[in-house]
C-alpha cells in the first residue's frame, strides 16, 4: 500500500475560473470575443471555437443554466482586472469614527482640549462623533448641549461639516462631523505639534440659573 504524503508542497490553486479544457459541462451558453451571443453548443465546440481564434473559452456565470462561456485572452483579461482592483485599493480611503465626549457645563480649558482633540482626528480624514453627557437636571437643558454642539461646528467649519446635526437619545446628545472636502483633498495640513487648536477667548454658554451655583467662580 503506497505510504501517503505527509505534506502536499504543491501551492494552492488561488484562481478557480474554469477555463477551457476544465469547463466540463455538456453544454454552455457561448459570448464570442466581440461580445456577441453566438448561443449555446456543446462544451467541445465551443472550446474548438476559442482556439481558432488563438483564445480562450472562459466561464463567466457558472451558476446560470446552462453556463456562461466568453471567448478571450485570459491572461490579458487577468492582468486588466488587476489593474482596476489596484486602482480601486488606491482610491478606497479608510474612514475611522472617532468619539470625543462633553459635558453641558464643560469649562473652557477642557474644551480647548477636546476641540483640538476633535480638530487632530479631523485632518487625519477620520469621522469624529461628538456626544454631549447629562446628568441629573442637566438632562432638562437640551439646548446648552446645542449651543456647544453648535458652536463647535461653526469654529471647525473650515475642517469638517456636519453629516447629522444635534440629536438627542436619551441622556446622550450626538453629532457627526466628517473631514471637508478640503481635508480630503490634502488642502490643509497639520499644525504643527500635537495639531491642536489655540484657546480661543470666547466663553462657554452659561448655565441655566438653577445650576449655576454649581458652576459659580470666584470673582477676579
Amino acid at each position: 500500500m503506497p505510504v501517503p504524503r505527509r505534506f502536499d508542497r504543491r501551492p494552492p490553486e488561488r484562481d478557480l475560473t474554469r477555463i477551457n479544457e476544465r469547463i466540463r459541462v455538456p453544454e454552455v451558453r457561448l459570448i464570442d470575443d466581440q461580445g456577441n451571443q453566438v448561443g449555446v453548443m456543446k462544451a467541445a465546440d465551443a472550446l474548438r471555437f476559442a482556439q481558432e481564434r488563438d483564445l480562450d473559452l472562459v466561464e463567466v456565470a457558472p451558476e446560470a443554466r446552462p453556463p456562461v462561456c466568453r471567448v478571450l485572452d485570459y491572461s490579458k483579461y487577468k492582468y486588466e482586472q488587476a489593474q482596476k482592483q489596484k486602482q480601486a485599493r488606491k482610491h478606497q480611503q479608510q474612514i475611522t469614527i472617532r468619539e470625543i465626549k462633553f459635558r453641558p457645563k464643560i469649562a473652557q480649558h477642557d474644551y480647548d482640549t477636546k476641540k483640538g482633540h476633535v480638530e487632530r482626528f479631523l485632518r487625519h480624514k477620520d469621522k469624529v462623533k461628538v456626544t454631549i453627557m447629562f446628568r441629573g437636571r442637566e438632562v432638562t437643558h437640551p439646548e446648552r448641549g446645542v449651543a456647544i454642539l453648535d458652536r463647535l461646528a461653526e469654529e471647525l467649519a473650515e475642517l469638517a461639516v456636519v453629516e447629522q446635526r444635534p440629536t438627542q437619545d436619551g441622556r446622550n446628545m450626538t453629532m457627526m462631523l466628517g473631514p471637508s472636502k478640503a481635508v480630503l483633498a490634502g488642502q490643509l495640513h497639520d499644525l504643527d505639534g500635537a495639531g491642536a487648536t489655540a484657546a480661543t477667548t470666547e466663553s462657554l454658554p452659561n448655565p441655566p440659573a438653577d445650576d449655576a451655583a454649581d458652576q459659580a467662580q470666584p470673582a477676579a
